[in-house]
């Protein structure tokens, strides 16, 4: 079927659901034909319908099923059965695998000899469903340079003996090698998708990718087990690990430019059942230069920190599970009171960022420098700030609870699930509740939540029994306008993008010093706290709900 004998069939399509007219068609497709587009971009562009219209107009006359594409989690198996080069010519993409029926994603199901020409290739039966144009050109895109390095890779390890893939596997240090563009590849898309973390994971039978964006793990490619053994020693060969060593973990650090800028990867190589795992953990240079104005926090909040930090002495907490950002606020933090007249110290474990102008010193638990001999030697050094990385055992607490006594601004993190448990979980270390009470000024708790895309975002009213049964705080009969997510190209029609903190800062007062010397649990610590006027994560939550920032569903995933 030649380009124009299916655009008079769409159109003669679309004059039927009442999307143009007779008139509007016959100008759409000279249009088309004289200018060589199809017949959908030229009816977009001539604002006589938007594609998802036309789309669903399409599914509708032919009894198919309309599809969001940019919400749909692709199949990287299925998406793998056709050429890029077919799948642009028709269209079309392969998006699951069902049985013998393979689901094909076309933005003009009309076309019957595209749909002869997949079933020829794919050996499978077609069973069509129907996408927006613009949305199945992204998503071949999006597969199409993986798949090209993937399958190159492939070729090359047809038919090679265990002999030939070892020496494949000391060759992955050739920058020209396919694994290295291959590597390359799944680093730049990640850091290109703003990812936090890259998982290379290998299965009972094949290899998977995924990425962590916005908290959330999106898988981003498959590829035949055969691969995984050169694509890990490449990631070691990067990251300055042994690559002969298979049985015990590992961890490195590479970095890379992109777009003139910087970005750090710590990665850690694990032996699993099925072969080594490795995950790779973006460190962004300008992440580290956010002030705590651009962490999203709240005025009242904001306040008390700020306080907190202006104080010569003490320690400040920071709580929150692995991936919540407390490393970005703690950096922030020190942001604030880096100073030249300041003399500012910290051990960390690794040292994620590295930063000019202050004293960073690295644990090796292997050479003995733990936290706890580290600090000892940091407080010979006369430091006015010091930075804990985190605080993991009973040597280390006391230590930072002692200098946070005498005379050092003490800032460290600490895993726990709010901030009034940040006291009581330093006393079952085995740290006396007096020291703890009088060595703490503050602790915050956080959690990163998704914001709503400013593009695509929806207002709505919600139900009064919703927002009861949630706990969301509305005055009776004036229930708030609120925003849930939609989905567009700017945020890959997930209706999401970048992060906030959500956050919860406690400041010891005299009444939360008693209550922790008389061993109250953190309920009780917490009940105080909130009369005083502390803001709970759920309560901070709802507010940046209230403010149109995120939606309660996000707000309900990341706050227990």
């Amino acid at each position: 079927m030649t380009a124009a004998a299916s655009g008079r069939r769409l159109g003669k399509i679309l004059v039927q659901a009442g999307v143009c007219s007779p008139e509007q068609l016959e100008e759409a497709l000279k249009r088309s034909e004289s200018e060589d587009s199809s017949l959908t971009s030229v009816l977009v562009e001539m604002g006589i319908a938007s594609e998802q219209r036309i789309a669903q107009a399409v599914a509708e006359n032919m009894g198919l099923a309309f599809v969001d594409l940019g919400g749909y989690e692709i199949d990287p198996n299925a998406a793998m059965l056709l050429s890029t080069d077919l799948a642009k010519r028709h269209k079309a993409l392969p998006i699951k695998i069902e049985e013998d029926e393979l689901l094909v994603a076309m933005a003009d199901p009309a076309n019957i000899f595209a749909i002869d020409d997949l079933r020829i290739v794919t050996g499978y039966e077609i069973r069509p469903v129907v996408v927006t144009e613009s949305d199945v050109l992204a998503a071949i895109e999006k597969f199409a340079t993986m798949h090209q390095d993937v399958d190159r890779m492939v070729g090359d390890l047809e038919g090679t003996t265990a002999e030939a893939e070892r020496e494949a596997e000391e060759e992955a240090a050739d920058e020209s090698a396919p694994v290295a563009k291959l590597m390359n590849v799944i680093v730049t898309e990640a850091i290109r998708q703003g990812a936090g973390d890259i998982y290379v994971e290998p299965l009972e039978n094949e290899l998977r990718v995924r990425y962590r964006i916005d908290g959330v793990c999106q898988e981003v490619m498959r590829a035949p087990k055969k691969l995984h053994r050169q694509l890990i020693s490449r990631i070691k060969i990067a990251s300055g690990m042994d690559i002969a060593e298979k049985r015990i973990p590992q961890d490195g650090r590479f970095g890379v430019v992109l777009d003139g800028k910087e970005v750090d990867f710590r990665v850690a190589v694990l032996p699993a059942v099925n072969g080594e795992m490795s995950v790779m953990r973006l460190l962004r240079k300008d992440a580290i230069m956010l002030g705590l104005e651009d962490l999203g926090f709240l005025d009242d909040p904001m306040q008390k920190l700020l306080w907190a930090l202006d104080k010569p002495y003490g320690a400040i907490l920071v709580t929150g599970p692995t991936g919540s950002g407390k490393s970005t606020t703690l950096y922030a933090a020190i942001n604030r009171t880096t100073k030249p007249t300041v003399n500012l110290i910290t051990v960390e474990d690794p040292v994620e960022y590295r930063l000019a102008g202050l004293s960073q010193v690295q644990v090796n638990e292997k050479a003995g420098l733990t936290f706890a001999a580290a600090l000892r030697s940091i407080l010979r050094q006369d430091p006015d700030v010091v930075m804990i990385g985190e605080i993991r055992d009973k040597e280390t607490a006391t230590i930072a609870i002692e200098a946070a006594l005498t005379g050092h601004l003490v800032l460290s993190t600490l895993h726990t699930n709010d901030a009034p448990s940040a006291l009581t979980r330093l006393t079952e270390m085995g740290v006396e509740p007096f020291l703890t009470a009088s060595a703490v000024n503050c602790v915050l708790a956080q959690r990163l939540a998704r914001r709503l895309c400013k593009d695509c975002k929806q207002p709505y009213t919600p139900e009064p029994e919703t927002l009861d049964r949630v706990g969301f705080p509305y005055e009776p009969g004036n229930v708030p306008t609120l925003y849930r997510p939609v989905g567009c190209n700017k945020c890959n029609n997930i209706g999401y993008k970048g992060r906030m903190g959500v956050h919860e800062v406690m400041v010891v007062t005299e009444e939360i010093e008693r209550a922790c010397v008389e061993h109250a649990s953190g309920d009780e610590i917490k009940r105080i706290a909130v009369s005083q006027g502390m803001r709970t994560l759920r309560d901070d939550g709802f507010e940046k709900v209230r403010m149109g920032l995120t939606s309660i569903e996000e707000v309900l995933r990341v706050v227990v």
